[in-house]
């Protein structure tokens, strides 16, 4: 039997682990056996970069944790070498683990994850890993908004210059045409 002191220590991981994984909207179980420091480290920087909390685990201490949370379904994926990523965005984790076991091929293996308090298997995380960032999503709406203006405005503009008013005078030359029709 481990020592009260152990014992305390784990249950205080096992706490902090659920309070994570309840406040998280989605995570991501990887299976991170045989990359290298240098891989380790630009993953962990990404995962900061992108707001996701990354951490190896042992599975014994994920289990109680996913336990205590009703994802006791993800037991089973608790084998070998765990990492866990966690993120608010539902997305994050599984675009940044995706990207790297794109990179890493066989050291890097995706086993999993969770999304809203549900488990969601492998083919969920790469759909969910193929949405592009959300500033990029942003920006494609923005684009998307802006087009039919930015169109508009180059027809008007060739129109003027068509009807021989230079290009600083589109907007009053645009004016008096339909007048001198």
């Amino acid at each position: 039997m481990p020592n009260a002191k152990v014992l305390s220590e784990k249950q205080a991981i096992v706490a902090e682990l659920t309070e994570k994984i309840q406040k998280a909207t989605a995570g991501v179980i990887v299976d991170y056996k045989g990359i290298t420091v240098e891989e380790d480290t630009a993953l962990r920087k990404e995962c900061r970069e992108n707001a996701v909390d990354y951490a190896v685990v042992k599975n014994t201490l994920l289990r109680f944790a996913f336990n205590n949370t009703g994802l006791s379904e993800l037991d089973d994926l608790l084998n070998g070498t765990t990492s866990l990523a966690l993120c608010d965005d539902p997305v994050a984790p599984a675009r940044v683990m995706a990207n790297y076991a794109k990179k890493l091929n066989d050291k890097f293996e995706i086993k999993g994850g969770f999304m809203d308090g549900k488990p969601v298997d492998l083919a969920t995380i790469q759909s969910l890993a193929a949405i592009p960032a959300l500033p990029v999503l942003q920006a494609q709406v923005l684009g998307t908004m802006l087009a039919p203006i930015t169109g508009l405005a180059v027809v008007l503009k060739q129109i003027a210059e068509k009807n021989g008013a230079p290009a600083e005078e589109a907007a009053p030359a645009e004016e008096a045409a339909p007048a001198a029709e």
